[in-house]
């Protein structure tokens, strides 16, 4: 602002008269209010633009809403690339995506998988607004740890089936978090089942399993899920999520 003023003759009483006028204006007022001269329009637009300036520089971001702080966090990067890794605890936070029905020629590359939690989830969302993955590693359905120590780990899968396959004996809804050491065979590390019987006029017999629970990793462990079924619903991310983060105990 200074550097700017001095753009103007120094000392020129018409400019002193000016700032007289814009101090005794009331807020609001447009500047075709404040006199006729274009000098001292002109003055007072650059005033204003420097104002302008100054303010949206400093506007911290304690004074945007959560939503417009995360909108600008995520939409700030260039050509639909994610925002640089951020520093802080290991932490991942994954939504269903659409899974592949015949997807059991694949599912070996997870191990040996007990029949009742088999079909291992190879699909995460893992870079959007409901999703993120922080100082971890994820590919093809894993999570894998890059710094060691108690992680806190946790899914929830929202099952949905359509009622001809649960009109009567409702099908066993299995739900499991697998660990895989590295060069090792997968090690479950918590298991939820729900069976259950809907009514008969149900268009869909609906369940939500959740789990979690806290563990010792080591950097090179991978985790993923598995269930029994891969009639699941993914259209909401609220509803199916995968994720882990580690804490300082």
């Amino acid at each position: 602002f200074p550097s700017q003023l001095k753009s103007q003759a120094p000392g020129n009483t018409e400019e002193l008269r000016c700032l007289q006028v814009l101090n005794q204006q009331p807020e609001g007022s447009s500047l075709e209010e404040l006199s006729s001269s274009q000098g001292c329009l002109k003055l007072a637009s650059t005033i204003k633009g420097y104002v302008a300036t100054v303010s949206l520089g400093t506007r911290g971001a304690w004074e945007m809403g959560p939503a417009e702080e995360a909108r600008r966090s995520y939409f700030n990067s260039s050509e639909g690339q994610l925002p640089p890794r951020a520093a802080g605890k290991p932490s991942a936070h994954l939504t269903l995506r659409p899974q592949s029905l015949t997807q059991d020629g694949n599912s070996q590359r997870f191990g040996n998988l007990s029949q009742s939690c088999r079909h291992a989830i190879s699909r995460w969302e893992h870079g959007t607004l409901h999703s993120h993955v922080q100082n971890m590693t994820y590919r093809d359905g894993r999570l894998r740890v890059e710094q060691p120590g108690k992680y806190y780990v946790y899914s929830q899968i929202y099952f949905r089936y359509r009622s001809a396959g649960a009109r009567h004996s409702g099908p066993q809804l299995v739900q499991c978090i697998q660990w895989q050491p590295s060069h090792s065979q997968p090690v479950l590390l918590l298991k939820g089942v729900g069976t259950k019987c809907w009514a008969p006029e149900a268009d869909y017999g609906l369940h939500t399993l959740y789990q979690g629970g806290l563990f010792e990793l080591k950097a090179g462990d991978e985790l993923f899920v598995s269930v029994s079924s891969l009639a699941i619903d993914y259209n909401d991310a609220a509803a199916s999520y995968f994720g882990a983060f580690r804490l300082d105990l």
